[in-house]
């Protein structure tokens, strides 16, 4: 075993190295670029900065739009504003502090921020005005206004506090299947605590008398976390999650449900009123349609540069995601979800900009490196790309139905489909834990009720000709093959869907890199919203289509005779590849 361990090694070696190697910067998270440890606080009273209006979400609105004025005596292009929440950020809120001592004046990165420059006339007046967009996470707020640059900020102004009717409110439903088919889950974010308050949903089948569903409450500290930023400048208390159980669904029917906290005074908060349409049993013959994507993270609305150059299709392939929502039925978020990488009010602003999505539909995850890597952390890649999160964030922020919670992967079946979703960031190979899941979950579902077995996973532990695969010269993950297609051909697994790469790719059905009629059709779904990545030069013979753009796939089944499936780009929604497969009685 020793060979194949070290050959291992060094082929993850090379693929880190060479994802490593972007010259170009993408993939380094912009709040990462603020070294807001090294800011110092000289606050002029010739500068100065005003948000406007104080008061938000008088209506119940989680998100509202702020007007921000200031000018300093004498303008530069690196000048900013930033984004603070809580409202207070000076030393006193270090971890550890008395608020005097040695040590950093600032202890936490902003939300957001943006240049003051991008206010026109700016530069000659030294007077500007920017919009910002905020959503209710929990606290109130303050706009910092820094000169020096990202490098080497100087804070010259703190505006007055602005925050939301209700920071507490209950916001951002998330669907999620449970673990039998009849059963729907939601979970949601409040500033509420177990002993301030009851979490509960209130629901029941449209037209029908509603009913109270408890829920469960938890939390965490920087303690739950494995390094920085995550547990330092990105740290951000997360609130309360809590998820409830709605169980013993009639298939196919639709129900409604509200969010909701009662005070111990007797005051019931409730959020707004959702819909969702319970999943048909078990080998039920019925339109089922069902998007898949991967790597898709977050943007911002009011045009801060957060995320500039590095998620730009984030919120098309999410508009085009919403646009489609009437003719989707369950959602595969498969790796990379928000791209916090350790800052952690990302968290709150993806679960805001999906909420249309998952409030309505099943939303469901699997686990990629910028959700669990972490050196010595316990993942199997040693890399930094979670920030220090280490799956602690995606574990909780969103439900799935796991057969332990210590691992993150898991099977679901939803009408005639069965998915098996698998950790790609835990050992995958033969003889360990999660080998033996995928097995299991292959070998027991029941094709007669379940014909269409599909395969998931972040990285490609399948085919790939993507830049980065092509040059370890595996065309996957290393080994992972190896490991896994016996499986799969043993099990006639129909289709396989991987991200990482970001990009669309489409293969032949396929066993032992050749294309057979019995094969395995793997499709790489990647290009969600981050910055794409290339594809090798030479086309390798099992790879039928390749699109370097963003979009994500559709499947869609009536009958167990017949499945098809759609890539569509996000800037448009059109279909830009399909294929379907047919089955006979015998296949079934």
């Amino acid at each position: 075993m020793a060979a194949p361990r070290l050959l291992l090694l060094l082929a993850l070696a090379l693929t880190a190295a060479c994802w490593a190697g972007r010259a170009d910067g993408h993939g380094v998270h912009p709040l990462s670029r603020i070294a807001i440890h090294r800011a110092r606080v000289a606050l002029d009273a010739s500068s100065a900065v005003r948000a406007s209006p104080e008061l938000l979400g008088s209506r119940g609105e989680d998100t509202a739009w702020v007007t921000v004025d200031f000018h300093v005596p004498h303008a530069s292009d690196g000048d900013w504003i930033g984004v603070f929440s809580p409202a207070n950020f000076n030393a006193s809120t270090c971890p550890g502090s008395h608020g005097s001592g040695p040590g950093p004046v600032i202890c936490s990165a902003p939300i957001k921020f943006q240049f003051a420059n991008y206010s026109s006339g700016y530069a000659g007046s030294g007077k500007g005005t920017l919009k910002f967009q905020l959503i209710n996470q929990r606290q109130d707020f303050s706009f910092g206004l820094f000169t020096g640059g990202l490098s080497n900020p100087i804070l010259v102004a703190v505006s007055n506090k602005i925050a939301f009717m209700n920071p507490k409110a209950p916001v951002y439903p998330r669907l999620a299947l449970g673990k039998t088919w009849n059963e729907m889950t939601v979970t949601w974010t409040s500033g509420y605590a177990m002993s301030e308050a009851y979490p509960f949903v209130e629901w029941g089948m449209k037209g029908s008398r509603p009913g109270r569903a408890p829920a469960g409450t938890v939390t965490f500290g920087r303690d739950s976390l494995c390094g920085e930023p995550a547990s330092t400048v990105g740290w951000r208390d997360p609130g309360f999650i809590h998820t409830s159980f709605l169980k013993n669904l009639s298939a196919d029917k639709e129900y409604y449900y509200t969010i909701g906290h009662v005070l111990h005074n007797g005051k019931v908060i409730r959020g707004k009123l959702n819909f969702f349409t319970a999943p048909p049993c078990p080998g039920q013959k019925s339109l089922q349609r069902i998007v898949i994507f991967g790597d898709m993270g977050k943007a911002e609305r009011d045009g801060s540069n957060e995320y500039q150059n590095y998620q730009l299709a984030s919120l098309n392939t999410t508009d085009a995601l919403i646009r489609d929502l009437d003719n989707t039925d369950i959602m595969f978020h498969i790796g990379d979800i928000s791209y916090a990488n350790g800052y952690l009010s990302q968290w709150d602003q993806f679960t805001q900009q999906v909420e249309p999505i998952t409030s309505r539909v099943p939303y469901m995850l699997a686990s990629g490196n910028h959700e669990r890597d972490f050196p010595n952390s316990g993942s199997f890649f040693n890399g930094t790309d979670s920030g220090g999160e280490c799956g602690v964030l995606a574990e909780t922020m969103y439900y799935a139905p796991r057969e332990n919670k210590e691992n993150y992967w898991y099977s679901t079946d939803y009408g005639m489909f069965r998915f098996c979703v698998a950790d790609s960031e835990q050992d995958w190979r033969e003889g360990t834990e999660q080998y033996k899941f995928i097995e299991r979950c292959l070998a027991t579902v029941d094709r007669a009720k379940q014909p269409w077995l599909v395969f998931i996973a972040h990285r490609v532990l399948g085919y790939s000709s993507g830049f980065s695969y092509g040059y370890n010269g595996a065309f996957a993950e290393p080994m992972a093959r190896q490991s896994l297609e016996k499986l799969w051909r043993r099990h006639r697994v129909d289709v396989a869907f991987y991200g990482h790469v970001h990009q669309y790719e489409r293969t032949c059905p396929v066993y032992e890199e050749k294309c057979v009629k019995e094969g395995t059709v793997h499709v790489v779904v990647g290009g969600g919203g981050s910055h794409l990545t290339n594809f090798t030069t030479e086309v390798p013979p099992w790879s039928v289509y390749r699109d370097m753009d963003y979009g994500f796939g559709k499947l869609t089944a009536s009958d167990e005779k017949t499945l098809q499936f759609e890539y569509r780009r996000s800037s448009d929604g059109k279909v830009y590849d399909s294929f379907t497969m047919h089955k006979n009685k015998q296949d079934v």
